[in-house]
């Protein structure tokens, strides 16, 4: 027991890897060879073309690879003495099951019929993980385990609930393209071929010189303005951080069946916990959630300043204070310490002395008094922001 209040310590260091997948999102990817000879098109008017596209429905398969350069993580689990998920958790939860895109390269099926319905699938040998939204159900299946995971709540919280499947080509292109700005460079970068489609390539590059990020390339449909691959990459080179796109896809309604779900006899049925919190209230929220996560603006310990977004544009640094002096990672257990140290460097300046926690994407200071800035920005950025607020 003593062990696991130790190693909850490190919680915070350890998140800069959660920190790095969120910031990527869950995207499909991976083109075809060959290169079109398409129309000439300018940035503003591709642009367009996406903002333009209303694709409802589609099916299909595409693959993910991501790389973000992270340490081994064999043996952290047992080195934290089971605080990466509780007894009570499913195998078949989707913020635990889907952590699994954060590296490696993965083969998925999706299928979408409109905003209420939508299937993905990821593949595994024989073994499959289905996640299936359909109206005000979300329901995840494993079925090496043999367990589901069943969230269900009312209308009105169904955007929230979208928001847990991993999102498509279209909404991270949204997502960078709102971020675009005189700090951005966009330009079109010729034509693919994804997926059998001819597609058109957006270029998208930061201005900004500190920035983690070298381009974001997005294939983008020539007929329907529907984006087809997301290629993220690193100032650091090599692999992409995220290669994903289709492999297969057909624009056409899938059969209804696609959304239909019921969990086969023998299976180990998980309720989610709005759920649960649902039927203990008799429908209402539990005091205070009604107005979002208790304390959330006032940082993370008693004393937190909350947090602060130091810049703009592609170098934006989020700042927060947790209160309280970071851990000692030569108190870790072994295995935790080991990964610590693996990505991890000592730096110093101004503001004291610290560790940055890096990926080829986001990096985070923790200083030793217990301050954390984080961003997709290089170790110097980080440093200079630090020193600054001193």
């Amino acid at each position: 027991m003593a062990e696991t209040r130790k190693a909850s310590r490190f919680v915070v260091p350890v998140a800069v890897a959660g920190v790095a997948a969120a910031t990527i999102g869950l995207v499909p990817a991976l083109a075809a060879s060959g290169d079109p000879d398409l129309p000439e098109i300018t940035a503003q008017q591709l642009i367009e073309k996406i903002a333009a596209s209303d694709t409802q429905t589609l099916s299909g398969t595409f693959r993910i690879s991501t790389d973000l350069g992270l340490p081994s993580l064999g043996g952290l689990a047992s080195g934290l003495g089971g605080l990466g998920g509780g007894s009570g958790s499913s195998s078949a939860d989707p913020t635990e099951k889907l952590t699994e895109l954060v590296s490696g390269t993965h083969t998925l099926r999706v299928a979408a019929d409109g905003p209420e319905r939508q299937r993905l699938t990821l593949l595994d040998g024989s073994d499959e993980y289905s996640l299936i939204h359909n109206g005000d159900d979300v329901w995840g299946y494993d079925s090496r385990s043999k367990e589901a995971f069943h969230e269900k709540g009312a209308a009105s919280g169904a955007p929230e609930k979208e928001q847990k499947l991993p999102g498509t080509p279209k909404e991270l292109a949204d997502e960078v393209l709102k971020a675009a700005g005189d700090t951005t460079s966009i330009t079109v970068g010729g034509t693919a071929k994804v997926a059998g489609r001819d597609a058109y390539q957006l270029v998208i590059k930061p201005k900004q010189s500190g920035s983690t990020v070298e381009s974001v390339k997005i294939a983008v449909d020539a007929a329907n303005g529907t984006p087809l691959k997301f290629t993220l990459s690193s100032v650091q080179g090599g692999k992409p951080v995220v290669d994903a796109g289709f492999t297969k896809v057909d624009f056409g309604r899938p059969a209804a069946s696609e959304f239909t779900f019921e969990a086969p006899q023998g299976t180990k049925v998980t309720e989610g916990a709005a759920e649960k919190a649902a039927e203990e209230s008799g429908g209402d929220l539990p005091k205070g959630f009604e107005e979002g996560f208790p304390g959330l603006g006032k940082g993370f310990g008693d004393s937190g300043e909350g947090v602060n977004v130091i810049g703009e544009g592609w170098t934006a640094i989020a700042k927060l204070d947790t209160g309280a002096p970071a851990p000692r990672t030569d108190e870790a257990p072994k295995e935790l310490q080991g990964f610590l140290d693996s990505f991890g460097d000592k730096v110093t300046g101004k503001f004291g002395s610290g560790t940055v926690f890096s990926t080829k994407l986001v990096n985070a200071l923790l200083t030793d008094d217990g301050k954390v800035y984080v961003g997709a920005v290089t170790k110097d950025a980080l440093v200079d922001a630090a020193n600054a607020g001193k």
